[in-house]
Parts: C-alpha cells; sequence; structure tokens
C-alpha cells in the first residue's frame, strides 16, 4: 500500500496519552516501544509479504530478516516472534508452507529469539512474516527524528532489491543472477546494529517499502533538517540499473516518487534509471544510521571489518530552513 495512502488513513486518528509509550504511530518509525520500568522497554513491529522470489526457503528467510530489521532500527534487541500466515494449501500444499516456515525459524533463531506461535488463514496467495517483540533501554531508543547537522548518513546494505525481484519473475534477469544476492538481502541487520551501538548514533531508520528517498526524507522530516545524499557513493546491488534500463520497475515506484514530490532536489545529470533507483521499494533493506560526524569513519572500518562490506557513507545532514532531501 503506498505511503500517501497510509498517511490519509491515519489522518484524524488520535494520538495517544499514554506516557509510557514513548514511541508510536504518528512519528512513521519502525516499531512501537513501550515504557515498563525506568530500565526496560518492548519494541513491538509486524511485519509480512508476498513471496519476492519463486524459493520457498528463502522466501521465509527474507520475510523474517525484512520483520526482524524493525526492532534492530529502533536499537532493540528481538526476542520472540510469531509467524503470522496466510496461504492457499488447497492449491499449494504443506511442503511448501513447511520450507516457509523453516527459513523464517531459521533467521529467528539467528537473531537469538525464540519462535512462540503464530496465526494462519487461508489465503489465495501465500504471505508470511513476523510480529516480533523486542527489549530495549529507554534510554538507548534510536528513532528516525534524532540527525543533528554535521551528522554522517551510513547505510548498511545495497539498494535495488525490488527491481531485480520484479525482473526475475518477468523474465528480464535469469535466476542465476539473483541467486548470489539472496544471502545479503536476507543478512540480519543485528550485527550492524550491534556495532553501531558503540557509537554516536543519533538517528536510525531500515530502508524498506518507501525505498531511499521516502525514508531518508521521512528522517529529514522527522529531525527538521536538509539531509544530503552523494549518488555516486550509494552502494547499488548488481544488474539493477541495467534493470531500470530495458524498462522493468516495480508497482511502488510511482507512490514513492510521489511521497517526496515537491521536497526532492535532484541533479540534472541522473539518468531516468538512475532516478527510479531512488523509489525502488527495499525488501530487508539496510540501516541508515545518522552518527557524529567524527566518528564515521571508525563506525564503517568497523562495519566493514565485520563482514558488512557493503556498508558506505551516503550523505550528510545539514541545517536548513525547511526539512528537504538533496542528491548531489
Amino acid at each position: 500500500m503506498g505511503p500517501t495512502v497510509l498517511s490519509d488513513a491515519l489522518r484524524g486518528l488520535p494520538a495517544p496519552t499514554d506516557p509510557n509509550l514513548l514511541v508510536g504511530f504518528e512519528s512513521s518509525d519502525d516499531a512501537a516501544v513501550y515504557r515498563l520500568t525506568d530500565d526496560l522497554a518492548v519494541v513491538s513491529t509486524v511485519d509480512y509479504i508476498t513471496p519476492p522470489v519463486d524459493d520457498p526457503i528463502w522466501f521465509g528467510r527474507i520475510a523474517a530478516a525484512n520483520a526482524l530489521s524493525d526492532i534492530y532500527a529502533m536499537g532493540g534487541r528481538p526476542i520472540t516472534a510469531l509467524n503470522l500466515v496466510m496461504y492457499p494449501e488447497k492449491k499449494l500444499g504443506s511442503d511448501i508452507l513447511r520450507e516457509i516456515l523453516k527459513g523464517g525459524h531459521e533467521k529467528v533463531l539467528e537473531a537469538g529469539a525464540s519462535l512462540a506461535g503464530g496465526h494462519s488463514t487461508d489465503n489465495e496467495e501465500p504471505v508470511y512474516g513476523l510480529s516480533v517483540t523486542g527489549v530495549v533501554s529507554p534510554e538507548r531508543i534510536l528513532t528516525n527524528n534524532g540527525a543533528r547537522p554535521g551528522d554522517v548518513l551510513i547505510l548498511t546494505k545495497p539498494l535495488g532489491t525490488g527491481v531485480l525481484f520484479n525482473a526475475c519473475r518477468s523474465g528480464r534477469l535469469p535466476r542465476a543472477e539473483l541467486d548470489p544476492v539472496l544471502p545479503q538481502i536476507a543478512f540480519l541487520n543485528g550485527p550492524a546494529m550491534e556495532i553501531a551501538l558503540n557509537y554516536e548514533v543519533h538517528a536510525c531508520t531500515d530502508i524498506t517499502g518507501f525505498a531511499l528517498a521516502g525514508h531518508t526524507l521521512e528522517m529529514a522530516r522527522g529531525s527538521s533538517l536538509v539531509i544530503e545524499l552523494e549518488y555516486a557513493a550509494l552502494p547499488i546491488h548488481p544488474h539493477v540499473l541495467a534493470m531500470y534500463q530495458k524498462g522493468e520497475t516495480t508497482g511502488s515506484n510511482g507512490a514513492n516518487r510521489k511521497l517526496v514530490e515537491g521536497k526532492l532536489d535532484l541533479p540534472s545529470h541522473l539518468s531516468a534509471p538512475q532516478r527510479e533507483l531512488l523509489f525502488d521499494p527495499q525488501t530487508s533493506g539496510g540501516l541508515l544510521l545518522a552518527v557524529a560526524g567524527d566518528q564515521a569513519d571508525a563506525l564503517l572500518r568497523d562495519l566493514h571489518q565485520a563482514g558488512i562490506a557493503a556498508s558506505a557513507i551516503i550523505g550528510r545532514a545539514v541545517a536548513g530552513p525547511r526539512p528537504r532531501l538533496r542528491i548531489v
């Protein structure tokens, strides 16, 4: 569902008044955070997707990593997960479902969390994801609205999963070309966040359905500043720009473009495929970290040493009269 549809649907709903609800829906953040004690808060999120690839175990892995990412984006640690399953059992049988759940369970265990149950319904097409609960110190919560002028922006995964998945479905991209990037897509954002918490990170979000442009603009708005991204520094999965050049796209690019309309400055030299990358909806995308400028190089070095090799410094936060996203 497009971001503008969601914002319209939420408009007019009364804001929560419980003082222990530290993060709710009004801030467009990645998860809710509720304070239990002075030292402990729970982080709650839910996410599910349709199959990005025609492989049940990778579907399960990617969907689970995608859902778990929201906990990490808030600075939290996942502790329990519930399966969310919509599935055409009469058409596909139970073996495929078993593989989907196996893939998801692998990622829950890898995250150090416990799979504690779930809910299922019959559906015309497979849908799978997780409801995840995590924990975080109320003093260490990361949101998308704390960036400061002078912060440097680090992205921890390459961009372009949306068009790659669609291109594989349409036959423009052979499955053999997609296979090498699946482990990176399904890679948990937990290790990156564990490293980032050793540094002065002021804001964080994960890049998912609203694309790089949409999620970065949310950070700019929430932090009341301008974010400048250097296009040449963006990490990009192989074949992404070639697929856009061949006419492939996604059903969300248009809505994501509309989300940032009037608030995005683009250089004239960018080609149409290069521009489309900014609106490409990500599944299990990377973390976007706003870190104190004098610590960015050290954080990036630690990420690389931990094997998160695609991590890159992609921009900076600057003061400005109005929140805006600027591509340079």
